[in-house]
């Protein structure tokens, strides 16, 4: 498997409904995993969950976001294509015009050094 190494100024977005179903994503997500919009529009966000990553990780961020508190975190996704990628994320909850809850993921590139400690903790979790 291949890593993608995000760009030092990578940021990327994307919506969720409260079911986590893909609302949105910015083209820098389509690109680093491989999937066009119309791909990504209406799946699942975990579509791009990558094996590695403990479950407990995302008990721990819907039972953040869904309490009305914002989940920061590092994770490992993979693409499309197989591959991987890190980031470091930060996910708000907020409701939309209907007052349905949403969520917005923003994404950025971690370094070395805090992927590596993400990996070390993670081991710890399985």
């Amino acid at each position: 498997m291949s890593e993608t190494v995000l760009k030092d100024n990578a940021f990327l977005v994307s919506e969720t409904d409260s079911k986590g179903i893909i609302k949105f994503a910015n083209k820098e997500f389509c690109n680093v995993a491989g999937y066009t919009l119309d791909e990504l529009v209406s799946q699942p966000h975990n579509l791009v969950r990558h094996k590695d990553m403990p479950k407990a990780a995302f008990e721990d961020l819907w039972s953040t976001v869904k309490s009305g508190n914002v989940w920061q975190g590092y994770v490992k996704n993979a693409t499309k294509q197989g591959g991987f990628y890190w980031v470091f994320a930060t996910v708000y909850p907020y409701k939309d015009e209907n007052g349905n809850d949403c969520y917005i993921s923003c994404r950025r590139k971690p370094s070395r050094d805090e992927i590596q400690k993400a990996e070390e903790f993670y081991r710890t979790m399985r």
